[in-house]
């Protein structure tokens, strides 16, 4: 068994809360310098530009704040998770948005009220300036990603498009930066604001190519990952094993997920987030995925032997947020797999499992499930049917309790499809089981 031990945190600050703390603190000490920037560098021509400025200003730092979401850092990651981290993301996105029409529309007003001509024609003419036009273009960028990323155009779409797609984001970026750049009222209103904006611009796209690109190609150079073993869990599941060098010095965690290619057996560009489904030992890394996709159903097709690109790991699932002796994991269909790689872990208290699945034939690792739920001493309520058949849902409140009388006391993990995860949150409120002994991770990238 992993000889990785759990840290209870019944009196401290929890990691989560220490890593939100953080990013507010940043957040706030950067909303106040970009509040004194603009005080400091005086009105615009006009007072429509003069608020123009203000959002401009705003839509800068919203941009680097997005950058920091997505960059993947591990300290983030492991406390926050890179769902709620891609949660963030899509709501300051959307802020972002309007924050730049906005800026856009008042720059364009003010224009137009200066020189007393329409707003049309004052469009174009600002069109015909470099500094503007970037500008333009950087907002038309971020007005199609935003399209894109509504729900409804967002289910439309393949994952491998909508993220092609959204890596234009990148492009605005660089078009934001250099049309900030020739608007020198933001940029040399004094000194400090020249070295405030190329640190915090430096900052931004260091983490993002830090954490995006250089540490997951470092990883891969130095643990050359090779796939050593397929094996077939049922007819929809595999299992797939893959080993490398110094493995031991590898940064993982039971319950955390990598992002897999197989480039000698897929193209480079499709990836998906599977959990590891056994504990890292410093020797290989498990990942058991179920055929919803392509990429996950030509996994049973994986040469032994070819090369594997593995990014992460990642997410905050894992016992680094315990706070009680006791711990309740609730799984649903193949997320099990993070769970099972829980129980490797060596730990005090007492454990309890429910395992959601239409049927017992279902029940992926079931067998390696029940053999370490027997070596903690724990419990495996293995939960069968259909919700829609009739009686007590298995994760309304009452049944819960009566599963677990002392849930309260316990640390409750869930990983599951979407709604069962979201009925068994609503069911932990309803029993008042404490926020800060709820940990969920929601299955996707976005």
């Amino acid at each position: 068994m992993a000889a990785t031990s759990n840290t209870l945190r019944g009196g401290t600050v929890l990691p989560v809360d220490a890593a939100r703390w953080a990013m507010w603190t940043f957040v706030l000490v950067n909303v106040v310098i970009i509040e004194a920037l603009f005080l400091s560098a005086g009105s615009g021509k006009n007072s429509v530009l003069t608020v123009a400025k203000f959002f401009g200003l705003h839509a800068a730092l919203l941009m680097l704040f997005q950058l920091l979401l997505v960059a993947r850092l591990p300290w983030l990651d492991r406390r926050i998770g890179m769902d709620r981290l891609t949660v963030w993301h899509r709501w300051v996105g959307f802020t972002l948005l309007w924050t730049v029409l906005t800026h856009a529309t008042l720059v364009v007003l003010g224009y137009a009220t200066l020189d007393d001509t329409s707003m049309a024609k004052t469009f174009v003419a600002l069109s015909g300036v470099p500094a503007s036009l970037l500008g333009m273009l950087a907002a038309a960028v971020i007005v199609v990603i935003a399209v894109i990323s509504t729900r409804a155009l967002r289910r439309r779409l393949q994952y491998e498009v909508w993220h092609g797609l959204h890596l234009l984001l990148y492009v605005a970026l660089g078009l934001a930066f250099v049309h900030q750049l020739q608007e020198t009222t933001t940029f040399t209103s004094s000194a400090f604001a020249t070295a405030y904006w190329w640190i915090l611009w430096l900052f931004a796209f260091g983490a993002l190519l830090t954490g995006r690109l250089a540490v997951p190609l470092w990883r891969n150079a130095y643990h050359q990952f090779r796939v050593t073993a397929v094996v077939p869990e049922s007819d929809q599941v595999v299992s797939v094993y893959v080993t490398g060098r110094h493995l031991d010095k590898l940064p993982a965690r039971a319950g955390q997920f990598c992002i897999w290619r197989f480039p000698g057996h897929n193209h480079w560009w499709p990836a998906n987030p599977f959990s590891l489904s056994a504990a890292p030992d410093g020797r290989g890394l498990r990942l058991t995925a179920k055929a919803v996709g392509s990429a996950s159903a030509g996994l049973r097709d994986v040469p032994v032997g070819s090369r594997a690109f593995v990014e992460g790991p990642y997410g905050a699932f894992t016992s680094l947020h315990r706070t009680r002796p006791g711990a309740l994991l609730i799984a649903g269909g193949v997320g099990i797999t993070p769970v099972r790689a829980m129980l490797e872990e060596q730990g005090s208290g007492d454990v309890v499992v429910l395992y959601r699945v239409r049927s017992e034939a279902d029940a992926v690792l079931l067998n390696e499930v029940r053999h370490l739920v027997a070596l903690r001493g724990g419990r495996l309520h293995l939960l069968t049917g259909r919700t829609a058949e009739g009686g007590t849902p298995p994760f309304a409140p009452d049944s819960l309790h009566r599963l677990v009388p002392d849930v309260t006391e316990r640390d409750v993990y869930v990983c599951g499809p979407p709604a069962m995860t979201t009925a068994v949150l609503s069911a932990l409120r309803d029993l008042r089981v404490p926020a800060r002994q709820v940990h969920a991770e929601r299955f996707g990238l976005a």
